[in-house]
């Protein structure tokens, strides 16, 4: 699909033009499977009838940063009556604008509020039966080297792997661009890696965001190859604008190749701000789906 195309309209029913069952990356039935993010899709609707608009729309799955807000009872509630699983959650973080917006992993001294951060976070994974916990790093403070922030970090990440080995849980961390994210800890995906290399890649996997990873870094089909064995989650959107697939730079048919060559078939979150509404937008899925069955 190039760069810049338009999605397909809905049809005439008011459901996005996609193929038979779930909504996947790819054309057959080990493609991978989308997720959407209900902090960015459906927000046409509140928040509590997003889960029954995902549904409608072919998702099979949902994520979303923040389900503190909201008691675990309700929410499954939520899944349960839509039909759909829970994938992943962030874990806490603080007010938007606060040093701790992005998480305290990275700070000396907050080891306590770190630790409570992840047990909450595992508290509502395990309840939501979501898989994974996003670990978010943290802005490194002003006043704090880099490699302090590193030791820092590598400790709390260490023990939160410990805290959730049993449970069923499994932590992923994030490299974000520092357009989006200045001060973000971990910037770069080679980064990342090394981290979960560290603390043992069965514990701690990467969430490869490809939208962060284009931004930083390019040639991502290169980096989505180097990566993808670490990587427990991917997220899509498509650079410059953080849209949906087909309205930027990138070229998804050829991503959905790679994925299929490297038979990733784990569940990929679509973390994008639609350029026209979200069903609307869903055109691109059916589309890349097409494109991707002849792409070399």
């Amino acid at each position: 699909m190039a760069a810049g195309a338009r999605a397909a309209g809905p049809s005439p029913t008011g459901s996005p033009r996609h193929a038979p069952g779930p909504l996947r990356l790819g054309a057959g039935p080990k493609a991978p499977l989308l997720a959407a993010n209900l902090k960015w899709l459906f927000t046409e609707l509140p928040f509590e009838r997003r889960f029954e608009a995902a549904a409608a729309a072919g998702f099979a799955g949902v994520e979303y940063a923040a389900p503190y807000p909201y008691p675990p009872t309700r929410l499954r509630a939520l899944l349960g009556d839509a039909g759909l699983r829970q994938v992943l959650i962030n874990s806490p973080a603080g007010e938007p604008g606060s040093p701790e917006r992005s998480g305290v992993a990275c700070h000396p001294g907050r080891a306590t509020d770190f630790r409570a951060g992840i047990e909450r976070g595992l508290e509502y994974a395990t309840e939501l039966g979501a898989g994974l916990l996003h670990v978010l790093a943290g802005i490194v403070p002003q006043d704090v080297s880099g490699e302090r922030a590193f030791a820092t970090y590598v400790t709390n990440i260490a023990w939160a792997a410990e805290r959730a080995h049993g449970t069923g849980v499994r932590l992923v961390i994030e490299a974000q661009n520092g357009r989006d994210a200045p001060g973000y800890f971990l910037g770069a995906q080679a980064r990342a890696a090394a981290v979960a290399e560290a603390v043992g890649r069965d514990r701690v996997g990467l969430l490869l965001d490809l939208y962060h990873a284009q931004v930083a870094e390019g040639d991502l089909i290169r980096t989505l190859r180097t990566h993808l064995p670490y990587a427990a989650h991917l997220q899509i959107a498509d650079p410059p604008d953080r849209t949906e697939p087909g309205t930027g730079e990138i070229r998804w048919p050829r991503v959905a190749a790679a994925l299929r060559e490297a038979g990733y078939e784990g569940w990929i979150g679509c973390e994008y701000a639609p350029v026209e509404g979200t069903v609307p937008g869903l055109g691109w899925v059916a589309e890349v789906a097409e494109s991707a069955e002849v792409t070399p």
